[in-house]
C-alpha cells in the first residue's frame, strides 16, 4: 500500500533518528513543519466583525457606512482609524493591514453616527452581555439562554465562563450553498466566489478551536449537521481539529418527497456529525432510527431469554478459558440442577469425577461430542444458582434424555438487579421467571428515516404554529434535533448544550423538550445574530433604514423569530397572546399551549474598553457572565453593592475591607458554587482564597481580562 507524504516524512525521520544522524532528523522535521497535510485551505484568509452596537473612539479601526438609502459597496469595506473626534465628527485617516487592504485614500471626516468598529478574528475584544428580556416559569430551575451577538465574540466570552464545561455542542452551521445564505467580511457569499470554500473552512476552523476548548474533555460530544457541499471538507476538518476522538456520519433523510433537480438525484438527505470526545458514549434508542424491525417496546412485559450456558464460538474448546472445564450434577429423576462440580485438570478424564449419588453429570460438550467449556466460571455458577439465575433444560429426542444447562447472563442479571427487569415468581427448581418492566433500548443506526424527522411538517409548519404569520427558511424538525442530543444527554438531567449556530431556536426548544419527559435541569446556550435576510436588507435599505434602526433590528433573527419562539414555547401563547394550536407528538405529546416549566433570558452581546473593565466601571455587562459562570440559576448580582454581594449560587467581594464578613457569609452557604474577589492584589486574592478551601475563587478583573488576551493569541496557532 502506497505511503501518505506525510507517512514517507515521518519514515524517513525514524531511519535518521536510527542512524544516530541528529542534524538531519532536525531538518527534516523542520521541512515537515512547513508543510500542510490532509485538508489544504488558506488558514488566514482575513475575517473582520464589525462590532455592531460598540461606541466609536479614537484608536478604533473602522468602516464608514454608505449614506441611508444606499446599498454598501466597495467605499464601506474600506478601513480607517479614527485619529480624533470632536463633538459628532471623527477625523480619520487610511488604515493598512499588511497585504488585504491598500487604502490609499486621502485623510477625511465622518460623522461618528456613520461609523462602525471593526476587528479582526484575532485582535482581542472585551465583550460583556446586557439583559433584554426573560421568561419565568420553572422556579428555582437554571435558565435557557439566547444571546444575540456575533457568534465568534460570543464564543471567547463563553470561554471565561464555561472552558471545559460544555456536555454537548449541536450547531447548523451556513451550508455554503451559493446561494448568499451567510456573509464574510459583512458580504454575501455567492457561488462565484472562487475562494467561498477557503472562507467557509478558515470560517469554521476558527469557531471549532474555540469549541473545542468549551467541551469537556473527559466525556462530550461536538454534533453538526451538513448538506452535501460541504460534508467532505468538514469531514477532514473535523479529523484535522479531533484527531484523537471518534468520530461517525449519519445520513438523515428530511423529506421523503424530496427536492427534484433536473439530470441529478432528488435530494432527501443531509447529514450529522457525532464527534465523541474522551469518554463519551452514544446512548440507546427507543428504535433503530430506520425502520420497524426493533424497537424498545417490542420485549416489554415479555420472558427474558435464557442463553445456552456452552460458549458456541470454534475455539471455545476444553483448556482455551481456564476453570471452564467442570461438571454441574443434576438430579436423575427431575433434571433439575443440584450443584456445581469443580473445574478439572486438562490431563484428567472427565468420566474419572464421581458423581454425587442420584445425579447425572452434565459437561459442556459439543454436537459432535467433542469437549467445550462453559461460558462462566464454577464459583460464577453456584452464586447465580443461588440466586435462580441457572436452570436445565430437559428435552427427549429419539427416546433419549437431552440435558441442557442455560443460564442469564451478566447484562440480564444487572437489569434483574437493578430492577428494570421484574421477577415475577420461581419454577419449581427455583429459577426465576422475569420480565421486561422498562423498554429496552435499541443501538441506533446510521442511517436515519423517521416522519418525525421531516424538516417541513415538524420545523416549518411548527414554527407557523408558535409564530403566526412569520417565517424562517429552512428550520430543522424539533423531533430530528431532540432525537440528535438525547443520544448523548439522554442520561445527564443537568446536561449543558450550546448551539452557536442557533438560528431560529431549536436546539433550545429540543432541550426543553427532554427536560418535559424526565424532569431535567439540561440548559441551553443559544448564540444568534440578528441579521435580515438578503431581500429583507434591500427593502430595508431603500427605506432609508441600517443596522442599529429599531425598524431594522425588529425583521433580525433573534429579535424576530429566536426570542419569540422561545418565549412562545415556555408560555404556550403566541406573541399576540393566543394559546398555541395544535400538540407536540411522538415521544412526549401534550398540548402546546401548556407550555414548558422552564426559565429562559434573553442577552445582547456588547463590547468593553478594557480599561474602564479594570477600573471596574463596566460591572453590570460584565455582571451576566459572573451568574453565567455560576450555573445561570437564581438571582444575578446586577450592579456593584457595598462591600460585597451574596447571591443563591455565587458571591462577588467589592471591597477588601470587608473580607472579614464576606468569608463569614460564604461559610454560611454551602450552595455557592464560586466567589470573584475584586482586587489588583494577588496576595490579597491569595489570602481569601486560602481561607476558602475548595471553593473556586476567580479574581476579577484580572481572569476575565486574561480571558479574553488568551482567545486571541490562540486564534493565529
Amino acid at each position: 500500500m502506497a505511503q501518505t507524504a506525510q507517512a514517507q516524512i515521518q519514515d524517513m525521520i525514524e531511519r535518521a533518528s536510527r542512524l544516530g544522524d541528529d542534524v538531519l532528523a532536525s531538518e527534516i522535521r523542520a521541512f515537515a513543519a512547513s508543510r500542510q497535510f490532509g485538508l489544504v485551505f488558506e488558514h488566514n484568509r482575513p475575517e473582520r466583525m464589525r462590532l455592531y452596537g460598540k461606541a466609536v473612539s479614537a484608536g478604533d479601526v473602522v468602516q464608514v457606512l454608505p449614506e441611508r438609502g444606499k446599498k454598501e459597496g466597495a467605499a464601506s469595506k474600506l478601513l480607517w482609524l479614527v485619529d480624533a473626534i470632536c463633538g459628532s465628527t471623527a477625523s480619520l485617516t487610511a488604515y493598512r493591514t499588511n497585504s488585504y487592504n491598500e487604502n490609499d485614500e486621502e485623510p477625511r471626516q465622518a460623522n461618528v453616527d456613520d461609523l462602525v468598529a471593526v476587528a479582526e478574528y484575532d485582535q482581542p475584544i472585551y465583550a460583556g452581555l446586557r439583559e433584554t428580556g426573560r421568561v419565568e416559569r420553572g422556579g428555582d430551575k437554571p435558565y435557557q439562554v439566547v444571546i444575540n451577538g456575533e457568534n465568534y465574540h460570543a464564543l471567547e466570552s463563553l470561554l471565561f465562563c464555561y472552558a471545559g464545561k460544555v456536555d454537548c455542542i449541536y450547531i447548523d452551521p451556513p451550508y455554503n450553498s451559493g446561494a448568499k445564505d451567510w456573509k464574510y467580511n459583512n458580504d454575501y457569499v455567492d457561488g462565484s466566489d472562487e475562494y467561498r470554500h477557503s472562507k467557509w473552512l478558515a470560517m469554521m476552523e476558527r469557531r471549532l478551536k474555540l469549541a473545542k476548548k468549551l467541551l469537556n474533555p473527559a466525556s462530550s460530544v461536538l454534533i453538526v449537521a451538513i448538506d452535501e457541499k460541504e460534508y467532505l471538507r468538514l469531514g477532514l476538518l473535523l479529523e484535522q481539529l479531533f484527531p484523537s476522538c471518534g468520530s461517525e456520519m449519519i445520513t438523515t433523510v428530511i423529506s421523503a418527497k424530496g427536492v427534484a433537480r433536473a439530470g441529478q438525484f432528488s435530494r432527501v438527505e443531509e447529514y450529522l456529525f457525532f464527534v465523541r470526545i474522551g469518554e463519551a458514549e452514544i446512548g440507546l434508542g427507543a428504535d433503530n432510527m430506520l425502520d420497524n424491525t426493533r424497537n424498545s417496546k417490542e420485549k416489554l412485559g415479555k420472558d427474558v431469554d435464557w442463553l445456552g450456558m456452552r460458549r458456541r464460538e470454534p475455539s471455545a474448546v476444553r483448556g482455551a478459558r481456564k476453570d471452564q472445564f467442570y461438571p454441574v450434577f443434576v438430579d436423575s429423576e427431575t433434571g433439575f440442577i443440584k450443584s456445581i462440580g469443580d473445574s478439572i485438570a486438562d490431563n484428567v478424564e472427565r468420566n474419572s469425577v464421581p458423581c454425587p449419588e442420584g445425579c447425572d453429570a452434565v459437561w459442556p460438550l459439543r454436537k459432535n461430542g467433542t469437549e467445550g467449556i462453559w461460558g462462566i466460571t464454577p464459583s460464577t455458577a453456584r452464586r447465580d444458582l443461588s440466586k435462580g439465575y441457572i436452570r436445565s433444560s430437559v428435552t427427549q429426542r429419539k427416546g433419549m434424555r437431552n440435558i441442557t444447562i442455560k443460564y442469564l447472563p451478566e447484562g440480564t442479571v444487572n437489569a434483574i438487579e437493578s430492577g428494570s427487569i421484574r421477577i415475577v415468581g420461581r419454577n419449581e427448581d427455583g429459577s426465576v421467571i422475569c420480565s421486561y418492566r422498562v423498554e429496552k433500548g435499541v443501538i441506533p443506526k446510521r442511517v436515519w428515516n423517521k416522519k418525525s424527522h421531516n424538516a417541513e411538517t415538524h420545523g416549518s409548519l411548527l414554527i407557523g404554529a408558535l409564530l403566526p404569520e412569520r417565517k424562517f427558511s429552512y428550520p430543522k424538525s424539533l423531533y430530528a434535533v431532540e432525537d440528535a442530543l438525547s443520544f448523548v444527554i439522554r442520561n445527564n438531567p443537568n446536561a449543558l448544550v450550546l448551539d452557536f449556530f442557533s438560528g431560529s431556536g431549536t436546539t433550545a426548544h429540543a432541550v426543553m423538550r427532554l427536560n418535559h419527559q424526565d424532569g431535567g435541569h439540561r440548559r441551553c446556550i443559544c448564540v444568534t445574530n440578528n441579521e435580515v435576510s438578503e431581500v429583507e436588507e434591500k427593502e430595508l435599505t431603500k427605506q432609508g433604514y441600517r443596522h442599529g434602526d429599531p425598524e431594522w433590528e425588529h425583521f433580525g433573527i433573534c429579535e424576530y423569530i429566536t426570542k419569540p419562539r422561545i418565549r412562545a414555547a415556555i408560555t404556550g401563547r403566541t406573541p399576540d397572546g393566543d394559546p398555541i394550536k395544535g400538540d407536540y407528538k411522538f415521544t412526549d405529546e401534550f398540548p402546546m399551549a401548556d407550555g414548558f416549566e422552564e426559565n429562559a433570558v434573553f442577552f445582547d452581546l456588547t463590547y468593553q474598553n478594557p480599561d474602564a473593565v479594570e477600573l471596574g466601571a463596566a460591572f453590570e455587562e460584565v455582571a451576566p457572565l459572573l451568574w453565567l459562570r455560576a450555573g445561570a440559576r437564581g438571582r444575578m448580582i446586577g450592579h456593584e453593592e457595598r462591600g460585597f454581594a451574596v447571591a443563591d449560587t455565587y458571591a462577588v467581594l467589592f471591597d477588601y475591607s470587608c473580607v472579614r464578613e464576606f468569608v463569614g457569609s460564604v461559610r454560611s452557604k454551602p450552595a455557592l458554587s464560586c466567589v470573584f474577589i475584586v482586587t489588583d492584589d494577588a496576595g490579597r486574592f491569595a489570602s481569601v482564597k486560602a481561607e476558602l478551601g475548595d471553593l473556586e475563587c476567580v479574581r476579577l478583573y484580572e481572569s476575565y481580562l486574561r480571558s479574553f488576551k488568551i482567545a486571541a493569541e490562540d486564534a493565529v496557532r
